[in-house]
């Protein structure tokens, strides 16, 4: 079922490209050549993919426990502003400044998401609901503080007015990479993420915090009765899951992506799509290691599709039907499977009942 979707979700694809006015093959041609056509392809491919499998793997760990947290964009945001501060405001050197800058992206994004977790104790606001509107105050802050000089706005040279970013932060808080262009630069960055990955995934498969967190999200109830806390479980989990998400923010600051520098829109989705990644691996952290890849290889090879005639929205169109593709035939496997069971119960119960009828004649 899986593969019959993804084949007609490339032809969905196809048929909209085609009616564009595009040909389907030059635009595939173009995303293959753009995003694994070469060795700097492929460079530019992984950096994209990176962030990517970060927020994943913070949005397994949530979604796991059954908290579905939606707000990764602003958490991305929030933790690139905390990278770019202390980068640019700690007079230190070498591997302690990225360390450091790191650690207050993981701490800003945890607490940013763990508000929604407050708001939903405090006042019952629906976590969905809060950590998605979060975004958008995420959105306004960054604007705010790239836009007023004693914060983050980049220093004025002469009389003219600075651009709306940060000043470059300093070369010992960016990542470094492996490789020379235009060879394959592998991006410490992505190294990170796959140790963050595999940390995720043997902690939430053999630990009893994953087990408990596996119990939470199939029946918080039957997890309650057994002992677990399932509210300070939650927010744990909530809390994580934005730490991630502000961890693939200073990735961002700290690599080509993001030119080095906190900009409104340096995020670029990376946080939804990462969600997407997440979705689509249906939670599970070493699954989305391919996922993220494809993400990635869309975002690379989708900035020359536009070279073809073709819209670049395009891109974000393949990609819903890509996940739709992958989360629809499972999702319509368990409603069948249900029902069947259902069927079953009902049979077997409709059977003891003639059963005890005969039995009492």
């Amino acid at each position: 079922m899986s593969a019959l979707a993804v084949v007609v979700a490339m032809a969905l694809s196809a048929l909209l490209i085609a009616t564009t006015g595009g040909s389907p093959l030059d635009s595939l041609n173009a995303i293959i050549q753009g995003s694994v056509g070469s060795p700097a392809a492929w460079t530019t491919t992984l950096l994209n993919a990176t962030p990517l499998l970060v927020v994943a793997a913070g949005a397994c760990i949530s979604s796991r426990s059954g908290i579905f947290n939606i707000g990764q964009e602003g958490q991305v945001l929030i933790g690139a502003m905390a990278a770019t501060a202390v980068s640019l405001r700690l007079a230190l050197v070498g591997p302690a400044l990225l360390v450091l800058g790191m650690f207050a992206a993981a701490v800003a994004g945890g607490v940013w998401a763990s508000l929604s977790a407050v708001m939903h104790r405090l006042r019952g606001v629906n976590i969905v609901v809060s950590t998605l509107l979060m975004t958008f105050v995420a959105q306004q802050l960054i604007s705010y503080a790239v836009n007023t000089p004693w914060l983050l706005q980049a220093t004025r040279i002469g009389s003219t007015a600075p651009p709306p970013e940060s000043n470059q932060i300093p070369v010992g808080a960016q990542l470094g990479s492996i490789g020379h262009y235009p060879q394959l630069q592998l991006n410490l960055g992505l190294f990170l993420a796959l140790v963050l990955t595999v940390v995720v995934a043997v902690a939430m498969a053999r630990t009893r915090w994953g087990f408990e967190l596996k119990m939470m999200g199939l029946n918080p109830l039957t997890a309650q009765h057994a002992g677990v806390r399932v509210s300070r479980l939650g927010a744990v989990a909530l809390g994580l899951s934005g730490a991630f998400a502000g961890i693939a923010g200073a990735v961002l600051i700290a690599s080509p992506v993001g030119n080095f520098r906190l900009q409104p829109g340096v995020s670029s989705n990376f946080g939804w799509d990462g969600l997407l990644v997440a979705l689509v691996a249906r939670n599970r952290p070493i699954v989305a290691v391919p996922f993220a890849v494809l993400f990635g290889i869309l975002r690379s090879g989708g900035n020359f599709v536009a070279a073809t005639g073709v819209p670049s929205f395009l891109v974000d169109v393949v990609k819903g039907l890509l996940v739709l593709a992958f989360v629809a035939p499972p999702a319509l496997a368990d409603m069948l499977q249900r029902r069947a069971a259902t069927a079953k119960a009902a049979r077997s119960a409709s059977t003891r009942s003639a059963d005890l009828e005969g039995v009492a004649a």
